[in-house]
């Protein structure tokens, strides 16, 4: 019995191309395309394929959005990211939400085959190619949880505050605490998160979701 799939991806060159690849030898079936993340949300709604091929970059919901709707409503369904994105960020990103699988559109068409067998079976996938700046950019993950694990309740807030780009006199004024505390706790979150200016800092809140953009 043949996969059935549904591929999203804003260019209808892509979206052919892949479907003449997929059903070549009769495995894998594509019943539904869109062109949009809302396109394909509505979709689901209907329609219930077994794997959906994600691409990131899509006009109105991009394929992050799509995903976290597709978690948050319990849609069941078998997602692979398929992505010209190589940063491991996206990949992070997208296993924190619960992506099944993740391959760059450059693969050879094995193994995309191979990658939607995969999840379709309830196994991860991911690139070869991207694993190794996964591991390490997952250890630099759990030497940034430890440090932020380390900062205090208050020294929190005050970071979350120089990450919204707040003047030390602002800041104060917020938290309702002296402008000597406000410094104080700066100098301390520095020494601890390893930074040595304020835009490190806001690199360092953003880059470990403490603030929204």
């Amino acid at each position: 019995m043949s996969i059935k799939v549904m591929i999203a991806d804003d260019h209808v060159l892509m979206r052919e191309g892949l479907k003449q690849l997929l059903e070549f030898d009769g495995s894998i079936k594509v019943i539904a395309e869109a062109a949009n993340g809302v396109e394909c949300i509505e979709s689901l709604k209907t329609i219930k394929p077994e794997v959906l091929l994600l691409d990131i970059n899509m006009p109105n919901k991009n394929g992050i959005e799509v995903l976290k709707e597709i978690r948050e409503n319990d849609i069941d369904i078998k997602v692979l990211m398929l992505t010209v994105h190589n940063e491991v960020e996206y990949l992070l990103k997208a296993i924190d939400i619960g992506v099944d699988g993740y391959i760059l559109k450059d693969s050879e068409s094995a193994e995309l085959k191979k990658a939607i067998n995969y999840v379709y079976n309830g196994e991860s996938y991911i690139q070869s190619s991207l694993i190794p700046s996964l591991n390490s950019r997952l250890v630099n993950r759990d030497m940034d949880k430890e440090k932020i694990e380390s900062l205090t309740k208050r020294e929190l807030e005050v970071l979350i505050q120089v990450a919204n780009g707040m003047f030390n006199k602002e800041i104060a004024v917020i938290l309702s605490i002296s402008e000597r505390t406000v410094k104080n706790h700066i100098s301390n979150i520095f020494k601890k998160i390893e930074v040595s200016d304020r835009t490190q800092a806001a690199v360092f809140a953003i880059k470990n979701n403490l603030i929204q953009l």
